[in-house]
């Protein structure tokens, strides 16, 4: 039954994607001052919106983890299989944007990178959150888990700087489309299709969060088997 809903949610986020496609390459019109490239706004705010939100499900992981280590430990370990699945899916979503964001900026701004406010602050993110899984997969030891979750509550403090950045400093980057100066926002028939694929982006986000925390609760689990066994074996 179980494997039945997740199949049945996988197609309805397949379609999802297939629809959030059709919106933003034929239902959505050109921008008046950027053209065509301004559709990349449809899968890079979505995948930087996620991002944001599986960084914010690694950072109370963390938390989990570090209150709840000494005294439930089973929840701990929970805390910490949200904590590295969210790490994980956030860094492959924010991958997407420091991929999506120069694409856009080449034609709009004639160079791939600058180091402006928002564009270093994103890096840096994902470059604590890569360091992040780098000591997970790397380090060893039993200080592993705490030690990831101090780095992963203090990766989750530069999201709101990435966030504010362009409403604090003036950058290169556009200005806030929604909630930014007046004028700022969307014409109506751009916002039916950013919606869709803001919906697909994060039930697709969901699916692949789910999965993992599913793998790596399933290797704890394992990794428990095998240290009672040994126990076993030496007494």
């Amino acid at each position: 039954m179980k494997k039945i809903a997740i199949g049945g949610y996988a197609v309805a986020v397949i379609a999802l994607m297939i629809w959030g496609f059709y919106q933003a390459i034929y239902v959505a019109p050109d921008d008046a001052m950027q053209g065509v490239i301004f559709r990349i706004i449809y899968y890079h705010v979505p995948s930087a919106s996620v991002a944001f939100c599986f960084f914010a499900v690694s950072l109370l992981g963390s938390i989990g983890y570090l209150t709840w280590r000494r005294s439930k430990p089973d929840l701990a370990q929970m805390g910490d299989a949200w904590a590295l699945a969210g790490a994980e899916v956030g860094v492959v979503f924010c991958t997407v944007v420091l991929v999506t964001g120069p694409i856009w900026g080449r034609r709009a701004w004639g160079i791939w990178w600058t180091w402006d406010a928002r564009l270093t602050t994103t890096l840096v993110l994902w470059l604590i959150y890569v360091s992040y899984l780098l000591l997970r997969r790397f380090a060893a030891g039993p200080q592993v888990q705490t030690l990831a979750a101090v780095l992963g509550i203090f990766g989750a403090m530069d999201v709101p700087i990435v966030y504010m950045s362009n409403r604090w400093w003036r950058t290169q980057h556009p200005a806030p489309v929604f909630g930014g100066a007046e004028g700022s926002g969307m014409d109506k028939s751009m916002i039916g299709p950013f919606l869709w694929n803001m919906l697909a982006w994060f039930a697709w986000g969901v699916l692949i969060l789910g999965l993992r925390y599913a793998v790596e609760r399933r290797r704890q689990k394992n990794a428990e088997y095998e240290a009672l066994d040994a126990l076993e074996g030496r007494a």
